[in-house]
């Protein structure tokens, strides 16, 4: 199933250079560490989801890219960009070889299911 996203021809032309350049930056920097990278975390500061899947790659060993976008109360705009872009809600988001995998939670249930590795394979 294709995920929903407003089509073009439901955008105004006089919005549509708005709604095409909308924190526009921040997608393309996490889309160039996601091509730079094997793994890729994006998270956010005070957030302890993020601070739990990186301990998790540090114990496996494991290099990874991350990149982190403000806090609670700071930068939010230019996150709900990133949320809009991957289609994932919340806070990390993870990306092995360029696949969304989901966040902390489900990268360890990946770990746990031993599936995470082989993904790197």
């Amino acid at each position: 199933m294709t995920r929903q996203i407003l089509d073009n021809n439901h955008i105004h032309p006089a919005v549509q250079a708005t709604v095409n350049n909308n924190h526009a930056d921040i997608v393309a920097e996490v889309q160039a560490a996601i091509a730079n990278n094997q793994i890729v975390v994006v998270g956010m500061a005070q957030n302890p989801a993020p601070k739990r899947a990186r301990k998790q790659l540090d114990e496996l060993g494991l290099d990874y890219c991350y990149l982190e976008y403000g806090n609670y109360f700071k930068l939010w705009r230019r996150r709900n960009a990133l949320k809009m872009w991957s289609g994932w809600p919340s806070f990390p988001m993870i990306f092995v070889k360029g696949v969304l995998i989901g966040g902390s939670s489900d990268m360890r249930a990946l770990i746990e299911a031993g599936e995470f590795i082989q993904l790197l394979d």
